[in-house]
């Protein structure tokens, strides 16, 4: 707990002051609090930093140490139906299903795409400074980046089924059914197994093919993507040198 509240003080203490201005007006207590703005630990701005320091190379090169792309994930349910059919001698013998499944996805950003991505005359990264910090002012400063266009799923076993909603709805089948024959000849093909592999190639197709689950799943890899670059690479290290970032935005390579 202290540990946590030593790295959260800043907004723990922003928080207290709030509460106890309130309080102290509430009984008509006129009291002149110190005023704290509120803030994360990873958007606090170190103090005695230097105004000289060269930063883009030293954000360029927390860019390069990321290890694991960013995921965006999406859920979809979509409706298909297995049918057989098979004639015995004169009896026409066919046995159908309609499932039900939810399928889940998911879309993968290359955060860094090796060092010719970042060469300079690529243009794929730009840092500008706006005005240095001094005097205990903040710098400011924006960012502006280009990365490789979200990529999705590449094979069938990047997608899966979700064994809980997922199920038979349906079941319908010829006059001969559930006869001797078509009982043992049709009905094994409609186990489990075969239905929740129908559906997961079926997911796959979708996630490569159909747009309204193409376009969640490239939607949810770029926000995770700017999330994850913004707040844990790019604003800490600003902040370490005494700048604010007052712009980040992430273009989108127009080839793979």
């Amino acid at each position: 707990m202290v540990a946590v509240g030593l790295i959260f003080r800043r907004a723990i203490a922003s928080v207290v002051l709030i509460a106890l201005s309130a309080a102290l007006h509430l009984v008509g207590l006129n009291i002149h609090l110190p005023s704290i703005k509120f803030a994360w630990p990873w958007q606090t701005i170190s103090s005695g930093t230097t105004t000289n320091t060269d930063l883009g190379p030293w954000v360029l090169q927390k860019i390069e140490g990321i290890s694991k792309p960013a995921l965006g994930q999406a859920n979809f349910s979509f409706f298909f139906t297995h049918k057989v059919s098979k004639s015995i001698g004169p009896w026409p013998c066919w046995y159908a299903s309609t499932f039900y499944a939810v399928g889940h996805a998911s879309a993968t950003v290359d955060l860094n795409p090796g060092p010719a991505w970042w060469a300079p005359a690529s243009g794929h990264y730009r840092l500008q400074i706006l005005s240095r910090p001094q005097q205990g002012v903040p710098g400011h400063v924006t960012v502006i980046m280009v990365l490789p266009r979200p990529q999705l799923p590449q094979s069938v076993n990047d997608v899966s089924i979700n064994n809980v909603p997922s199920k038979p709805i349906d079941t319908q089948h010829s006059w001969t059914y559930p006869g001797f024959g078509c009982g043992v000849l049709l009905r094994p093909q409609f186990a489990e197994s075969v239905l929740y592999s129908e559906a997961q190639h079926i997911a796959f197709y979708k996630s490569q093919h159909a747009p309204q689950v193409t376009r969640p799943l490239v939607m949810a890899a770029e926000n995770e993507a700017a999330r994850t670059i913004r707040d844990n690479f790019i604003q800490p290290t600003v902040n370490a040198f005494g700048y604010t970032l007052d712009r980040f935005a992430i273009h989108w390579a127009t080839s793979p």
